[in-house]
């Protein structure tokens, strides 16, 4: 029986190449997002069904999921992708921003997974949900304090679900991409929080967003790269928790693991201190 993949945030980025790139090798593809209305190109294939799908809205993937089991039969795999990076010092990000934040990446991601479980565990056959997170769940960064919090939540989530879900033949499955060329990016650029009033950041300010520009023009995943990883992750057969996706995080976390918790703490604030932050006696 031909396999079926239920993605989340479909509609550009990670999401539309995983459905492609699950298409392309034989799946079903159920393709949801926001606004299945503007989809020109996923709707061309025979198996991909483009249905509406709003993580805050827990009513709507119920029915998307009821949708594609009418058309496939069934649902082997789960991709929870959909979310964004919410940007900024955290002084500038409002409280209603944070809320939103948890709300999409953490509470919607909770909601996907809690509305499909009943359906996997009924099937009694070997199913896979896998979550995208993000290196900065390991590797945190200034300037994304919330969004870094969100994946940090969700990389313990879903570990601790994975250890649960063992006992109902459901593999759980983590995807770490580093920079990847998405407009992921451009949205985060466009609310990136700024607060004029904060003019004690400026220097850090400047300094920071210069070093983290120049990193993201390192050589870096594309979104065909990360969804032939989530493809190895869902069809390997294993067991293996953690996926990284990305040469730039891949290198990070290992240097992470390779030093003691304070040599990579100073290695990181050596890269975005100011000027004379070595010199100064921290108590």
């Amino acid at each position: 029986m031909q396999k079926t993949i239920l993605i989340t945030g479909a509609s550009s980025g990670i999401g539309k190449a995983t459905a492609l790139y699950f298409a392309q090798r034989g799946w079903n593809v159920i393709a949801t997002m926001r606004h299945p209305e503007k989809e020109t190109e996923l709707i061309q294939y025979p198996t991909i069904l483009v249905t509406s799908l709003e993580v805050t809205h827990p009513d709507s993937i119920v029915t998307a999921i009821e949708k594609g089991i009418d058309k496939f039969g069934q649902i082997d795999a789960v991709l929870n992708n959909a979310g964004y990076g919410q940007q900024g010092l955290f002084e500038a990000i409002t409280a209603e921003q944070v809320q939103q934040q948890f709300d999409v990446n953490v509470f919607g991601l909770m909601n996907v997974t809690r509305a499909i479980l009943p359906y996997l565990r009924k099937q009694k056959t070997e199913s896979v949900l896998v979550n995208i997170t993000s290196g900065v769940g390991k590797i945190p960064f200034p300037m994304t304090s919330v969004y870094t919090a969100s994946k940090f939540a969700i990389e313990g989530f879903v570990e601790a679900l994975a250890y649960e879900l063992d006992s109902q033949q459901i593999k759980v499955k983590i995807i770490e991409p580093g920079y990847v060329q998405t407009n992921f990016h451009e949205r985060a650029a466009t609310e990136f929080a700024t607060d004029t009033t904060l003019s004690d950041y400026q220097d850090f300010l400047t300094q920071t967003t210069e070093l983290l520009g120049s990193l993201s023009s390192v050589e870096v995943f594309t979104p065909e790269d990360v969804a032939a990883t989530i493809f190895t992750s869902v069809t390997d057969g294993t067991h293996q928790l953690r996926y990284v996706a990305g040469r730039d995080i891949e290198q990070m976390i290992a240097y992470r693991k390779e030093k003691t918790e304070q040599e990579y703490v100073t290695f990181l604030r050596g890269m975005f201190a100011p000027q004379g932050f070595e010199n100064k006696k921290l108590k």
